[in-house]
């Protein structure tokens, strides 16, 4: 069963404790974005946040990533209190953030370069990783000439070659096909296995979100959205994030999940807000 929030966990990778945001929205008015709700990750935790559109899940994930203070609230990284950027966190976001006059080599490798590293070390890192992610082929190719998945691959290596204690990931597959999602969702998993990092994952597809989580959390509708939800994912692993879907354990949980989440979704749409 869910519970009503994550209130109760403390500590861990990322603990949220009572976050509001409010956004001003000219003169002394404000829109009162995510209402005070909490939400806390553990070491080695793949979380996922779903909710209707506009609901502020990538809002939560911008404060765990220090790029936006709460109105109220205390943000927690280790247990030790955030004050700035979050600089044991990777962020993978949803449009690519490759330089487009760098080969796929380079845009791995001046991760490291820009944080002191020599060039021949920033590139054998880099290389080392783009194997990993299965390009060691396409180190010289640019943004322009790899395909979306390919990009993404070379997305996750950036984020990955900085040894990131937490992956903060927002959509970071959206805009791939489906099959592309599937293949890129298990290599996720594959790679997540080696060291499980807590993963703090933001996505609109229920599916993908039970395919690869230990939880999954529900939003509600906005204004002052909050968390309403919070279910485990008890599916066995390793995992294919395609063949779990087939898996019977899996179509239960997603229409438990679903009948919370859907109500949240008609109400943002009968509000107009999409």
């Amino acid at each position: 069963m869910p519970t009503a929030d994550a209130a109760g966990r403390t500590g861990g990778a990322v603990a949220l404790t009572d976050i509001s945001i409010d956004f001003a929205i000219g003169g002394h008015a404000t829109y009162k974005a995510v209402a005070p709700t909490s939400l806390a990750v553990a070491e080695g935790e793949f979380v996922a946040i779903v909710g209707p559109t506009g609901c502020g899940k990538s809002t939560l994930l911008n404060v765990a990533a220090g790029l936006l203070k709460p109105t109220t609230g205390r943000v927690e990284i280790f247990g030790e209190p955030l004050t700035g950027l979050n600089l044991k966190a990777g962020y993978l976001f949803q449009q690519d953030g490759l330089m487009p006059w760098k080969s796929a080599l380079d845009n791995v490798a001046i991760t490291l370069e820009i944080r002191g590293a020599p060039r021949a070390e920033a590139e054998a890192a880099a290389l080392a990783w783009l194997t990993t992610v299965g390009l060691a082929k396409f180190g010289d190719r640019y943004p322009h000439q790899l395909s979306g998945g390919q990009r993404k691959r070379v997305g996750l290596a950036q984020v990955l070659i900085r040894e990131p204690k937490i992956l903060l990931m927002d959509e970071p597959f959206g805009p791939l096909d489906a099959q592309t999602r599937q293949i890129m969702g298990t290599l996720l998993l594959d790679l997540w296995a080696v060291d499980r990092k807590a993963v703090l994952f933001v996505t609109h597809d229920l599916e993908e979100a039970i395919a690869l989580s230990d939880r999954v959390v529900i939003m509600s509708a906005g204004p002052e959205a909050s968390i309403i939800g919070d279910y485990p994912i008890d599916l066995p692993r390793p995992r294919d994030a395609a063949d779990i879907r087939l898996h019977p354990r899996f179509h239960a949980l997603h229409k438990a999940i679903w009948a919370q989440l859907k109500a949240e979704v008609i109400k943002t749409y009968d509000s107009g807000r999409v």
